[in-house]
C-alpha cells in the first residue's frame, strides 16, 4: 500500500493542501472500507488503489484550488453516492460543517459506518431527493458551499444545488473535460436560480493526462420560491 499512500501525498503536495499523518491514516482507511463494502454493493466501478487515490481522493480536493476554504464553514454535497467530494473534504479541511446527501439510504448507511470509523466530527448524512431538501426550511439556502460530482447536466445540477446556497455562497461543480457546450446551455438556468459563472477552472490531475473543469458558481440572488420543482422534473425538463 505504500505506492498508494505516497502518490496521495505527492498529489496533495502538488495541489499545495497540507496535510497530517492522520488525515492520510483516515484516507488509507476510507480507500480499505469502500472496496470492502463495493464486494456486496455498488459504490463505485474504479477499485485500483491508485486511481482511487488519483480519481476519487485528489479529484475531490481540487476545490481548494478554485477556494479559500477556511473562508467557508457550512457544506453540502448533494448526490453524494460513495462520499465524493464530501469526505475527502472533510478530511482535509475538518472545520467545515458537512451534509451529505443522497437518495439511496443503504449508500448512507455506509458513509455513516465510515464517519464513525474515521472518527470525523461535524458531518452528517441525510436521506432524501434534493428537489424535496431544496423546498425544506431546514436545509434551503443555509449553506455557503455546494459541491457536486453527481452524473447530471449543468442545468439539472444547478436545479438541485443552488436552492441549498446561501447568498453569496458557492455551487462548485465538478465536471469533465469536454463539457463547455453543457454549460453555455446552463447559463440561463444558473441565472434563472440565482447564480452567475464566476469562473472555469481547468485542471489536470496530478500525475495524470486527465483533464478536469470545476465550475464556480456564485449565488447573487434569492432562488425563486418556484424552484426546485417537484421530483423528476429538474432532470425530464432541464430550465432552458
Amino acid at each position: 500500500m505504500i505506492q498508494g499512500r505516497k502518490l496521495l501525498e505527492q498529489g496533495l503536495s502538488q495541489l499545495n493542501i497540507q496535510f497530517t499523518d492522520k488525515q492520510i491514516e483516515q484516507f488509507m482507511k476510507y480507500y480499505d472500507l469502500l472496496i470492502e463494502k463495493n464486494k456486496v454493493m455498488n459504490l463505485t466501478a474504479i477499485t485500483d488503489l491508485n486511481e482511487v487515490m488519483t480519481k476519487h481522493f485528489l479529484d475531490s480536493v481540487l476545490i481548494s484550488n478554485v477556494l479559500n476554504m477556511s473562508d467557508f464553514y457550512t457544506l453540502v454535497d448533494v448526490g453524494t453516492g460513495a462520499g465524493f467530494p464530501g469526505i475527502p473534504i472533510k478530511i482535509l479541511f475538518p472545520h467545515l460543517k458537512v451534509t451529505l446527501i443522497d437518495s439511496l439510504n443503504k449508500r448512507l448507511k455506509f458513509l455513516d459506518d465510515v464517519i464513525s470509523e474515521l472518527e470525523l466530527d461535524g458531518i452528517e448524512t441525510v436521506h432524501g431527493r434534493a428537489e424535496d431538501l431544496g423546498n425544506n426550511d431546514l436545509y434551503r439556502e443555509k449553506y455557503d458551499l455546494c459541491v457536486s460530482r453527481a452524473v447530471a447536466n449543468i442545468s439539472t445540477l444547478s436545479e438541485y444545488c443552488i436552492p441549498f446556497i446561501k447568498l453569496n455562497g458557492y455551487f462548485i461543480c465538478y465536471k469533465a473535460d469536454g463539457c463547455m457546450n453543457e454549460i453555455n446551455i446552463g447559463k440561463n438556468a444558473i441565472k434563472v436560480l440565482g447564480g452567475e459563472i464566476e469562473e472555469i477552472v481547468d485542471f489536470n490531475l496530478p500525475d495524470t493526462d486527465i483533464k478536469r473543469k470545476i465550475i464556480n458558481i456564485k449565488k447573487i440572488k434569492n432562488t425563486p420560491k418556484k424552484y426546485p420543482r417537484k421530483p423528476g422534473l429538474p432532470s425530464k425538463e432541464p430550465i432552458i
